[in-house]
């Protein structure tokens, strides 16, 4: 029978890796435990590892109003399925990082999970909603690396000094950049202990990453799932290949993890994406390839603070009518060099959408 990642935990987290070795959907499982903020409930140090149960326990019994933040409520429940499966409960888990730091344009999330097998996981939190997270991820297609890439490679770097064991890492959306990237990043000491990389829906890398011989080196070990109508897994360039996976969702809104289609042990795999995403893909790399990175900084810049120029810490916040007549506000206060950029290239958006029908 098909169903979703919490159908999977329900069905088969009974079974120990014993049994059954470790898999893509339960790297997958982990890569969503990154998006709970374990604040002070999961230690920053390699020492004492908390079970997952216990962490899970003290963060679901704590008031709405006290818990750290968390993405959606489906996260609560994996949470919950989390804890009540053997193959998982028992995990350590350590080495809570949390960087968000508005002025930098950094959001940046880690947690290493110990399955108890002297292996590590090493989970990267995927962007979280903020206006910054988003801001960091626009700045990928005109910086050789972001803040929080250079976070990721001090994160790998750090726990591969002190963790002599077999690596995996993975990450959701911008969470599997961070992990291709910090493993990329790190000595090939450490990196010669990186089992795989797992790579869920994650934007691309440009020209200087893909150039570094770090990147050559991982590239038959990165894991990369895209579902069939992906966007956000199309982003940029990727030279490692992709595998597509089924989604009981529609367009952008498979970009949902728990929309992802597992039957048994493994996802349902499709042949390739649909053709409205190559389509969207062809768009989106025409358009790019037009804009210089100073036009590309430029739009992402201007389009950053007309959006935070309200009251406006999320994006979901940023579209609400209060905060959205303040960007529009703020536009006569923007300069008119800024303002031509950001219209001439979304008229060059469209242009390369007709190109690409």
């Amino acid at each position: 029978m098909v169903g979703n990642l919490l159908d999977y935990l329900a069905w088969r987290g009974d079974l120990t890796f014993e049994q059954v070795p470790f898999c893509p959907v339960d790297a997958l499982a982990l890569s969503a435990l990154s998006y709970i903020h374990f604040d002070g409930l999961v230690p920053a140090g390699l020492d004492r590892p908390v079970p997952l149960a216990q962490a899970a326990e003290h963060y679901l019994a704590l008031p709405p109003g006290r818990r750290g933040r968390f993405r959606c409520d489906t996260d609560l429940e994996l949470l919950r399925a989390l804890k009540r499966a053997p193959r998982f409960s028992g995990m350590g888990l350590c080495r809570s990082a949390d960087r968000f730091v508005p002025k930098e344009e950094t959001q940046f999330a880690a947690l290493t999970v110990l399955p108890g097998d002297c292996s590590a996981f090493l989970a990267f939190r995927g962007t979280d909603g903020t206006l910054v997270g988003w801001k960091e991820d626009f700045n990928l297609s005109f910086l050789d690396l972001v803040p929080a890439q250079l976070e990721a490679a001090e994160y790998v770097r750090d726990l591969a000094e002190h963790f002599s064991g077999l690596l995996r890492l993975g990450g959701h959306s911008k969470g599997g950049n961070l992990a291709v990237t910090g493993a990329a990043l790190c000595p090939m000491k450490h990196r010669d202990r990186v089992e795989a990389v797992y790579s869920f829906d994650s934007p691309g890398f440009n020209p200087y990453l893909l150039a570094r011989p770090g990147y050559q080196e991982l590239r038959t070990r990165i894991r990369s799932f895209v579902p069939k109508s992906s966007v956000v897994g199309l982003l940029l360039a990727h030279e490692e290949p992709h595998t597509v996976v089924d989604s009981d969702q529609q367009g952008l809104f498979q970009h949902d993890l728990y929309s992802w289609q597992v039957l048994g042990g493994d996802f349902v795999r499709l042949e390739e994406v649909s053709a409205g995403s190559k389509l969207i893909d062809r768009t989106l790399k025409n358009w790019l390839a037009e804009l210089t990175p100073q036009q590309r900084e430029t739009v992402a810049d201007t389009l950053y603070e007309l959006l935070s120029s309200g009251d406006a810490k999320m994006v979901k916040e940023a579209l609400e009518p209060a905060n959205l007549a303040a960007a529009l506000r703020a536009v006569k206060d923007a300069g008119p060099r800024d303002l031509f950029t950001v219209a001439s290239s979304l008229a060059q958006l469209a242009r390369a959408a007709l190109r690409a029908m």
